[in-house]
């Protein structure tokens, strides 16, 4: 029976790199994979999954109003899937998990979301909460902190450097981004000071 696997992380974790890697060892072996990607980052319409270290390969788009499980079953009718990778998976809707869910529980085809858990207030995506609620596998893939601490957050920056803590839960800007332990995170944020003491 296939799953539906989730694997989580902050930012700049190498999930993009996992996803790419697994998807060459399937089309290695001759077995056909789908890549997708969130249309928040297509440039001139086309989407394209890149790692940092450069690797890269184009994969469809998806969008909030897209039906994920009529676009996969269609191209499994049309040549047979072996696999389904979703990159930044924290953009599904709920909806669309479960979409997934189904590719994999009435198509028999594996699903491997990855993307982040948490966006820079510190909540759940909505994609990422459905996923951590009916996925079958879950894995954390791990990054680390500027103080070496394992970092489950993650902070934005305005253009000047200071950490933000309202606007919209989605900006595309990657470069806005870091992420930190839970400790430097609310020092950051300013829920806590650097003593220790609550700020919020």
């Amino acid at each position: 029976m296939a799953k539906l696997y989730f694997s989580y992380s902050a930012m700049n974790a190498g999930k993009s790199t996992l996803l790419l890697q697994a998807s060459y060892n399937y089309q290695e072996r001759g077995m056909r994979t789908m890549l997708f990607t969130a249309a928040h980052y297509a440039e001139n319409g086309v989407g394209r999954i890149t790692s940092r270290l450069g690797v890269s390969s184009e994969a469809e788009l998806y969008r909030e109003s897209d039906m994920l499980f009529e676009r996969i079953a269609a191209a499994h009718a049309e040549n047979v899937l072996s696999c389904v990778f979703v990159d930044e998976a924290q953009f599904l809707t709920k909806d669309q998990v479960w979409q997934l869910a189904r590719v994999a529980d009435r198509l028999n085809i594996p699903v491997m979301c990855y993307g982040l858990r948490t966006d820079f207030q510190g909540k759940l995506f909505p994609g990422s909460c459905e996923l951590l609620a009916i996925a079958d596998t879950l894995r954390e893939i791990r990054t680390i902190c500027h103080c070496g601490a394992k970092a489950t957050m993650v902070v934005r920056h305005d253009p000047q450097g200071k950490a933000l803590i309202e606007g919209d839960q989605v900006a595309i800007e990657k470069s806005a981004y870091v992420s930190l332990c839970r400790k430097h995170w609310e020092e950051e944020t300013g829920r806590i000071s650097p003593d220790g003491a609550p700020t919020l």
